[in-house]
């Protein structure tokens, strides 16, 4: 059995919001997986359903960028760590990392080819660059993620919150919009989906677009979580549709219910948009890069 140690039992904790003795039982159960333990939990009814992301240890910026052009609209997120907060507060740090998001539009947020990329106006490289800016300023720091969304007609509009400098902050979001209409009507509409998205974290925009692994997980859980209930096999399989039909309109974009209004599928406001758009509204997709994001303290951070 793997050995289970108190920060293990403490992160078990803070994801689920199960007690602590329950924790250290669904670990101990599950040979220390964490995602396994969290399902043994969920089952026996002493976790909360909602999706928690990973401790957030790290610090520095999400950045956005986004160009328009005749061909269309790419829109990009970045996301560059410091140690402290306080990096994250310089003004140097903050033109190095608006750097690298313009510069991860040309490469439409490609990771690896942007950790390759020149770095504007230097004779080196994106990764490079940001090895030399440790030295100068004295704290460790690294480009974690990125991402990329481009529309060939259309907009890709953008919201950033917790917002720190112009066009970076803590959540950064970019939500695709494929229209012959109005730019301006599309930008509007397409920075309201992108405040949802930022507050609601779905998983996928569409049913179709979720990881089948996490929709056969829920599956599991759900049925596992009928069955203890006590009803007839018959009776768990509708339980589970049902079930699981909540948990699409809770991790799907399309089918969440409009953080702006409270009551409106975000599907319908996207179909409502050609109104104002004067033509046919579709939703692209969308990127969510919160910072820190499933990234852990070591235990001499606590």
């Amino acid at each position: 059995m793997a050995g289970i140690t108190a920060a293990m039992v403490k992160e078990l904790r803070e994801t689920t919001g199960a007690g602590m003795m329950d924790c250290k039982t669904a670990l101990n159960e599950t040979d220390g997986d964490m995602q396994a333990a969290v399902d043994w939990l969920r089952k026996k009814g002493l976790a909360k359903a909602a999706k928690k992301a990973g401790r957030t240890a790290a610090e520095g910026l999400v950045a956005i960028a986004v160009e328009d052009d005749a061909k269309g609209a790419t829109g990009v997120l970045v996301e560059v760590n410091s140690e402290t907060d306080f990096v994250a507060r310089n003004e140097i740090f903050q033109k190095m990392v608006a750097d690298i998001a313009r510069t991860a539009v040309g490469v439409g947020g490609d990771l690896d080819k942007l950790r390759a990329a020149t770095f504007p106006g230097a004779d080196k490289s994106v990764d490079e660059h940001i090895a030399e800016m440790v030295g100068q300023i004295g704290e460790n720091m690294s480009l974690r993620r990125s991402a990329g969304l481009a529309v060939e007609e259309g907009v890709v509009a953008s919201y950033v919150h917790g917002q720190v400098t112009e066009g970076a902050g803590k959540i950064g979001v970019i939500v695709g919009l494929k229209s012959s209409g109005d730019k301006a009507a599309l930008k509007a509409i397409g920075k309201q989906i992108a405040m949802h998205v930022a507050a609601a974290r779905p998983l996928a925009a569409r049913i179709e677009d979720l990881n089948p692994e996490v929709v056969g997980r829920e599956k599991e859980v759900l049925a596992d979580q009928a069955r203890a209930s006590g009803k007839p096999e018959e009776i768990i399989g509708k339980m589970v549709e049902g079930r699981l039909r909540k948990f699409y309109e809770e991790s799907v974009l399309l089918e969440q219910v409009f953080v702006i209004d409270g009551e409106t599928k975000v599907g319908k406001v996207v179909e409502n948009a050609a109104k104002d758009a004067g033509a046919p509204v579709e939703l692209v997709g969308f990127a969510r890069l919160q910072l820190g994001d499933g990234v852990e303290k070591s235990d001499d951070e606590d």
